[in-house]
Parts: C-alpha cells; structure tokens; sequence
C-alpha cells in the first residue's frame, strides 16, 4: 500500500471516531483548598472504528470509549498511566509531571459513557517545589500500593517516589526501592503495579521486577538486546483483581502510520498470555499506554488510556472492556 493510501485510511478511521456524538462538558470539580484544580474538557463517544480493526479474544466484550479533548495548555494531555482507587474514581499521571482525577460515568448497563470532576495537581520535587523541567516530571507509572500510598515511577531521571496516601497526597515525597538496572534515559520503568508486599516494575525496553521495601527482585531479567519500538513493548500494568497475575498493555510501532496495542494477562513468572485485545488500523488505535483493572458484577472490567503526547494527531481515548 502507498503513503498515500496509509494516510487516507489513518484519516478515514480518525474522522469515523472525530464524528462521534459529543457527550458535552463533565460536571465539574468545585473549587476547593485540597490541592487540587478544576480541568475543563469536553468528551466525546468512540467506538472501535471500521471493521477489520480492533480483534477482541472470546468472551471480551467493548463496554464504552472516550476521546478526552482538552486545550493545548490543559494538563489533560500526555497522560502516560492510570489506576482505579476503587470508590469509582480513576487516577492518572503525565509523562511531564501531572496527576489527573475524575469520577467514571456509566449508564444503566455498566457502559463508559463520561467522566465528571475532572481535576489535576502538579507533582512536586522532595523538596517541596513543583516539577518545572520534563527531566524531573517524566513520570509513566503509578500505583496504589494495598497501604494506600500512591508510588510515581519516572524515568530519564529514574526513580520511583511515594507521595502518601491519596487522601492527603505530601508535597515531599520519598524514595522507595526501585530495579538496581542502568535504564537507557527514555526506556525506563513504564509499568507499576501493585504486587504481593510491594509493588511490580516493567521496563520499557524489557525486564520485570517485584519490589518490595527491602528489596528488588529479577522476574524477566532485561533482554541484551533492548526491545525496539517497533515489536511489542509493555507500555502499563496492572494487578488482576482475582490475585491471579497481572494485566498488560503492550504498544508497537512502525512508521509511518502502523501503531497497535495489545491487552494480555501476565502470570506471576512473567510469562505473558495469549493476546485478549489487539487495536489497530482502520479501527480505532493510538498511543496506550496507561491499564487499570477491576471486579464489577462478577467480570473483569479493564480500562485502558492513551497518551496523546501532546500532539494534535493523536487523542487521549480511555477504552473499557469486559472479560468473562
């Protein structure tokens, strides 16, 4: 196929989502002293795109998407990982060193169809300032650890902080143990997840740990040869609600146009299982990279969040789907 007939079939498949329904304005967070901003958005419906696209593995089932549109300058952009906190919120971080919150909205039959009190807060230096540099706020994972502490993984300057428990984030974070590993600046620790007595670290480039506040444990020790964009990478991971392993989403790229994800489960051993969702073109695609699970009505509901890097060729979608 050309360049040409890529790019037509890359903007037939954007203008099928770019036509959705606009579900308008989320209400909106009140103005409040608790460290946290009002983010103003407008949402739009999104389906899976134009058939011979999105591949769903038997038994998972599309339960709703988003397209989150925000101004060039909203902190709503660049949103690199997500975690539920499980009172129906979901939180997020930017790889330039944002927290993003908002209520999950679903209609009558469990289907995503908004997000309401939108609201962002800076992340701050140990020191107590905000991040100012994308050196310092290149976060791309978060969890919440079973305590209740929320954990930033960064990299470029590598490291993983723990800034308290959400209900009273500090503004003075502390190191936690992270993987004794030389990662490459921009191939750091992508994925974080809660694990049993700590918290499970993925690499960009490959590699797992199970960390722990004494220590780091090799998993999947990194490849000698860094895994390149352009096969799957794991991008986010999450722990699978049931305490069976994990849930990743994985990421590929060949230019000029070809960007896919995939969805699959991770056993305790770091073996990775078949693929439960591919995304690609002409169906709906983009940059994920954010995954977070969760037990609703006796299924595995997952929720995954794209980075839109800040680029007005990309989106910000949040997807759901249902397992079982």
């Amino acid at each position: 196929m050309s360049r040409f007939r890529r790019l037509a079939v890359l903007w037939a498949a954007l203008s099928l989502t770019a036509c959705a329904a606009s579900l308008g304005a989320p209400r909106p967070y009140p103005l409040a002293a608790d460290g946290w901003t009002p983010a103003a958005a407008e949402l739009r419906s999104v389906g899976l795109g134009l058939p011979g696209g999105a591949k769903l593995a038997s038994g998972v089932h599309f339960a709703g998407g988003l397209n989150i549109l925000a101004a060039p300058t909203s902190p709503l952009h660049s949103l690199s990982d997500l975690k539920l906190t499980g009172d129906g919120d979901l939180i997020s971080v930017s790889d330039v060193g944002d927290l993003a919150q908002a209520d999950i909205r679903l209609d009558g039959q469990g289907r995503l169809i908004g997000l309401d009190r939108l609201r962002t807060r800076r992340l701050t230096l140990q020191d107590g300032q905000p991040i100012s540099d994308k050196s310092d706020g290149d976060a791309e994972g978060l969890v919440l650890t079973e305590s209740g502490d929320l954990l930033v993984s960064f990299e470029r300057r590598h490291r993983i902080w723990n800034y308290g428990p959400l209900t009273g984030l500090s503004d003075r974070p502390t190191s936690v143990r992270s993987p004794d590993f030389a990662f490459a600046e921009n191939d750091g620790m992508e994925g974080l997840a809660a694990a049993p007595n700590g918290w499970r670290v993925a690499g960009e480039a490959g590699g797992l740990w199970d960390c722990s506040p004494a220590r780091c444990v090799v998993v999947t020790p990194p490849p000698g040869a860094p895994i390149p964009d352009s096969e799957y990478r794991i991008t986010g991971i999450d722990r699978d609600p049931s305490g069976r392993g994990w849930f990743v989403v994985q990421r590929r790229y060949r230019a000029p146009i070809d960007a896919r994800a995939h969805v699959r489960r991770l056993a305790p051993d770091g073996t990775l299982g078949p693929v439960l969702i591919e995304l690609k073109l002409p169906g709906v695609t983009d940059n994920f990279e954010g995954i977070a699970a969760e037990t609703r009505n006796g299924k595995t509901r997952l929720y995954i969040l794209s980075d839109d890097n800040f680029s007005p060729a990309q989106r910000t979608l949040l997807l759901a789907f249902d397992l079982g």
